[in-house]
C-alpha cells in the first residue's frame, strides 16, 4: 500500500499504511465472496430449475451462514483492527520529556505557526491584537510573550515528538500532512491536538483538506524536518529578529 501513498515520514505512518492495506484486502475478499454468492444464487434459482417462485422463500441455512459470516468478519475488522488504531491516534500523546509543542492558527488562506520562546511557555493571545503583522494576536507584553516566535513555515526536529495545537480564526479548515498520515479538522473557537514523530529530514507539504473559500487551493505551507542542530539554528535565527 505504501508504494501508492506519499513517502511515509512519521513513526505511526507504517501502522496507518498497514491498516489501509488490510482494509483493502478484506474489502476485496468481501467483494469476491459476494460476487461468488450472487453467481451461486443465479445458478441455484435459475428458471429452468425453478420455473415458479416460492412464496414461502428458499429453504436451507446457507444464506444465514453467509450473512452471519460477513457480519462477524466486519466486526472483527472494526473492533480488532480499526478501533485500536483510532483510539491510539485520538487519545492523548505519550508523555515524553523532549516533546515539541507548537500552535498552528489557520486562516483564509494561510497557516500561522506559533512557537514558545526559550522559556518554553506560550505568551497570551488576544483577538483585538490580530493584524496582518500579528496574525495570531500575540501579546508581546504578557508573561512569556516577548520571546515567542511566529512564522509561516513549520520547522520540527527529526526523531522528537511534535504536539500541534490547532485552531482557526475564521472558518473550518483541515490540517493535512500527507507524509505524516495526519489530518485534523480545525474549527473556530476550539482547540484540536494532533501529534507525530518525524522519522526523516526534508520538506513536506501542509495542505488544507477542507474547502474553505475561493482561494482554498493555495492554502498550503511546508513542514521542514531538521536535524537537531539545524532546528536549534532555526530557533536561534528567529529569536535574533526579536532583539
Amino acid at each position: 500500500m505504501s508504494r501508492w501513498l506519499p513517502i511515509a515520514a512519521s513513526a505511526h505512518a507504517g501502522g496507518i499504511d498497514r491498516e489501509l492495506a488490510i482494509v483493502h484486502v478484506v474489502m476485496l475478499a468481501l467483494f469476491v465472496g459476494w460476487c461468488g454468492y450472487l453467481g451461486w444464487v443465479l445458478f441455484r434459482f435459475r428458471r429452468g430449475r425453478q420455473p415458479f417462485p416460492q412464496e414461502a422463500g428458499a429453504s436451507g441455512r446457507v444464506a444465514m451462514y453467509v450473512t452471519g459470516g460477513v457480519v462477524l468478519f466486519e466486526a472483527v475488522m472494526l473492533v480488532g483492527l480499526s478501533l485500536p488504531m483510532w483510539i491510539a491516534r485520538q487519545g492523548p500523546p505519550p508523555q515524553v520529556s523532549n516533546a515539541i509543542a507548537v500552535r498552528v492558527v489557520a486562516q483564509q488562506f494561510a497557516w500561522n505557526i506559533h512557537y514558545p520562546g526559550a522559556d518554553g511557555q506560550f505568551g497570551d493571545t488576544r483577538p483585538d491584537l490580530v493584524s496582518s503583522e500579528n496574525p495570531v494576536g500575540l501579546d508581546r507584553r504578557s508573561p512569556h510573550g516577548a520571546d515567542d516566535i511566529v512564522t509561516g513555515l513549520l520547522h520540527v526536529p527529526v526523531g522528537r515528538q511534535v504536539v500541534v495545537q490547532l485552531t482557526s480564526k475564521d472558518v473550518i479548515h483541515s490540517f493535512g500532512l500527507p507524509n505524516f498520515r495526519v489530518k485534523q479538522d480545525v474549527i473556530p473557537g476550539m482547540i484540536a491536538t494532533v501529534w507525530f514523530t518525524p522519522t526523516r529530514t526534508g520538506q513536506f507539504d501542509i495542505a488544507c483538506s477542507q474547502l474553505c473559500g475561493l482561494a482554498h487551493y493555495r492554502m498550503k505551507s511546508l513542514v521542514i524536518v531538521d536535524s537537531a542542530e539545524d532546528f536549534a539554528k532555526f530557533l536561534a535565527e528567529e529569536a535574533a529578529f526579536l532583539k
